[in-house]
């Protein structure tokens, strides 16, 4: 069993249209262990995290975007940040698996504050999603 982050873990819900596809999108794909479940929700461990992918196909909606970097980021999204090597290595597995990305994976604020690796994708309900990696963790929340 996995231990617990330093770091109380959040919880997510979120709609999708199917819940087979959801397994096989969290589970299968990002590698994300699942919970509990039942037949209208599916919980799994997001890097530590708890997300719940609830059924519920009326909910998933169009991407809102907003200016970021030159890109046009969807303004609701989840994700994590990863150690390097982490973000990485799953660039590579959503590379080889054929994702089209929203945003390919590049670095952000290069030689600012803040500097990072990211990338965005959507999963197969149209939920955005970013994973990002920092140069230094501590610029987290740097100005």
């Amino acid at each position: 069993m996995s231990a617990l982050p330093s770091m109380p873990p959040f919880h997510l819900a979120f709609p999708v249209r199917d819940l087979t596809e959801a397994r096989a999108f969290y589970g299968g794909l990002l590698g994300c262990p699942e919970g509990r479940s039942s037949e209208n929700w599916v919980d799994f461990n997001f890097y530590g995290h708890q997300i719940v992918a609830h059924l519920a196909p009326d909910e998933c909606a169009s991407v809102r975007t907003s200016s970021v970097d030159s890109h046009n980021v969807p303004v609701r999204h989840f994700g994590a940040v990863l150690d390097m090597n982490t973000w990485q290595a799953l660039a590579a597995t959503l590379t080889r698996a054929g994702t089209r990305f929203i945003i390919e994976p590049y670095i952000r604020f290069k030689g600012e504050p803040g500097e990072q690796a990211t990338m965005f994708f959507l999963d197969p309900s149209g939920n955005a999603l970013e994973f990002k990696s920092f140069k230094n963790l501590a610029s987290l929340f740097a100005k």
